[in-house]
């Protein structure tokens, strides 16, 4: 039998995803992080990313990331806390994403209705489960901020770190590694194989050793996509991981999450419009055709 909120939650997280995620694109929380210190794009997204941990080892930020190469987060940390603390990754991505939110919505933003999206979010966050979920405890161990889009980017942070951590839990039930996720979703929904060299450093050789080993256990056909069994696992994990985040949705009632979801509609139309956030990405979202505002 589904979970009577499973779909709440997925379509949440279409809405709610977008909202938290400029603070990997856009221009105003990128350039915070490079004048609190940081050097370049990947130190800077460590820094943020993991900051709420404090200052994290790469080995205990890449189990918790989940799908990045111990290459990769090496490069950047411990390093990034020399160049400035997490204290000064917390205040970047905060001041910049907002800044971020406020240019894409320009006049169109509502204080009213962005309040109220924040409260909602917010309680709905604050009362999720935190146990096996280290990154959402950590988040959620930060003070809420106390200015409304700021309020509203925290709490789009803290759904997408409880729903992220409950994904990768999912995952490792299904043993599939980090690694093999993007390969999954990428058979799964076409995105090309050049977005994960470019966002997760995976190269053809890796994507190639990959494809066998999932191919070795039925998941992949010779034709390099996925088997009935393979499509089968991946909706399973989809599905398992709406569950896990529909208990952040406990405290609200139906028509609480029918309504944080529409008055966040406007506000994700906002960031996609923008063209911040590419259309392909292993976030996983499909954006769809760029809304016209």
């Amino acid at each position: 039998m589904a979970h009577p909120r499973a779909q709440q939650a997925r379509e949440l997280w279409r809405h709610a995803e977008p909202v938290h995620a400029v603070t990997y694109f856009s221009a105003e929380p990128l350039s915070a992080l490079r004048s609190a210190g940081y050097k370049g794009f990947w130190m800077g997204y460590f820094a943020g990313r993991a900051a709420p941990l404090g200052p994290a080892s790469p080995e205990l930020v890449r189990a918790l990331f989940h799908n990045f190469s111990a290459d990769h987060v090496a490069r950047s940390l411990p390093d990034a806390w020399a160049f400035a603390p997490p204290a000064a990754a917390l205040a970047a991505r905060v001041d910049g994403s907002v800044a971020a939110l406020l240019r894409m919505l320009g006049e169109r933003l509502d204080e009213r209705a962005v309040g109220r999206a924040a409260e909602l979010a917010l309680r709905a966050a604050e009362s999720a489960p935190v146990d096996g979920r280290a990154l959402f405890a950590a988040n959620r161990a930060l003070p809420a901020p106390t200015e409304p889009l700021a309020r509203l980017w925290h709490a789009a942070t803290l759904l997408r770190e409880h729903r992220g951590d409950g994904h990768v839990a999912a995952l490792t039930a299904a043993d599939i590694g980090g690694r093999e996720a993007h390969v999954l979703h990428a058979l799964s929904s076409g995105t090309p194989a050049s977005v994960y060299a470019a966002a997760r450093h995976l190269d053809a050789q890796e994507w190639s050793a990959l494809v066998d080993g999932l191919a070795r256990r039925g998941l992949v056909d010779p034709a390099a996509g996925l088997t009935e069994a393979g499509r089968e696992l991946k909706e399973r994990v989809e599905q398992q991981t709406d569950v896990l985040a529909a208990s952040a949705l406990a405290v609200l009632a139906d028509e609480e999450v029918a309504e944080l979801i529409a008055l966040l509609r406007p506000v994700s139309a906002a960031v996609v419009a923008s063209g911040d956030i590419p259309r392909k990405s292993p976030m996983g979202l499909d954006l769809g055709p760029r809304p016209a505002l």
